[in-house]
């Protein structure tokens, strides 16, 4: 006899009906809670979600977790396409700021070769560095500029900023300016603003230093550095440099002049240097010219000279 056989699909699907059945209630039942706008059902909502929502944090952190590398994962690729884009914008700039280096520096040193202020009793000649013809021991360079442009020896050649150096050797075409550092320079300087008078020697470094300080210690770094104008070498008031201090505390001047870039020398047309005749002229004036002043004035310094001889014998 044959025996009727139930399959287990028989018995799951009422079960499976049951629990959809049982599903979509409690949906609607949701949906509907979700719907009332009541202060009673208000507060159970809250009540509802105060219990079970901290409860799901264990559930939640793997989603945040996720989101959280996403969000870093755009991050790092907007920052990496970022970080490109900015490589090549930096090589197209470095081009750039060499082609700007050059025409600045050039326009600055054209601008200022017509636009700096002097003594308006001086004038000047423009001239182009040729070539430097200095040595390990020897600082110097040649100007275009000669005799025939009315050069002379001794002038002061400036560049846009400050003091370069003096012409020594003057020819047809070309004149030579020796410069500042060369160990043959020596110039007097004032230094600024404590008015101490100095000696800037060169010694063929790009520092020199200052020598023959009255008061060094009213000298403090930074201080400006201009020609003194004694004894006629140079104009009063052309910038040097300023002041530095070197680690054994010795005083040296940082020139303004740019040395390194030396394209055009403007120099100054100033008085000429009178020629020594006679080396015993610097310390007195002759005899005959002594005895050439009038008569009163004479008496007096000789009785002038007489009277302290006198007090001391006394």
């Amino acid at each position: 006899m044959a025996r009727n056989r139930t399959s287990p699909e028989e018995f799951t699907r009422p079960i499976r009906r049951i629990l959809v059945g049982l599903l979509v209630l409690v949906l609607l039942a949701v949906f509907l809670l979700w719907r009332i706008d009541s202060p009673r059902v208000e507060r159970f909502r809250t009540a509802l979600i105060d219990r079970v929502v901290p409860g799901l944090d264990w559930a939640m952190a793997p989603v945040t977790r996720a989101t959280n590398m996403v969000q870093g994962f755009q991050s790092y690729q907007s920052l990496y396409q970022q970080n490109q884009d900015l490589r090549e914008e930096l090589k197209q700039m470095r081009g750039w700021k060499e082609a700007a280096l050059r025409l600045e520096q050039q326009n600055a040193k054209l601008l200022d070769l017509n636009q700096v202020r002097l003594d308006p009793k001086l004038t000047h000649i423009t001239g182009v560095v040729m070539a430097d013809s200095g040595s390990p021991f020897r600082q110097s360079v040649l100007l275009n500029v000669g005799a025939r442009d009315g050069i002379r020896d001794g002038w002061a050649a400036v560049d846009g900023i400050g003091l370069v150096g003096r012409i020594s050797g003057v020819g047809k075409r070309t004149a030579r300016v020796i410069l500042l550092n060369d160990t043959n320079s020596r110039i007097p300087v004032l230094v600024q603003p404590s008015g101490q008078k100095a000696l800037l020697s060169g010694d063929n470094t790009a520092a020199p230093p200052l020598e023959f300080l009255e008061k060094p210690d009213l000298v403090r770094p930074g201080d400006k550095v201009v020609t003194s104008g004694d004894g006629g070498v140079f104009p009063a008031g052309l910038l040097v440099g300023e002041v530095m201090q070197m680690p054994d505390r010795r005083l040296r001047v940082m020139l303004g002049a740019d040395y390194e870039r030396l394209e055009f020398l403007r120099v100054l047309r100033s008085h000429d240097l009178e020629a020594i005749a006679d080396p015993g002229g610097l310390v007195a004036p002759p005899l005959g010219a002594a005895m050439m002043g009038p008569p009163a004035a004479a008496e007096a310094e000789v009785n002038a000279d007489a009277a302290p001889t006198g007090a001391g014998d006394g």
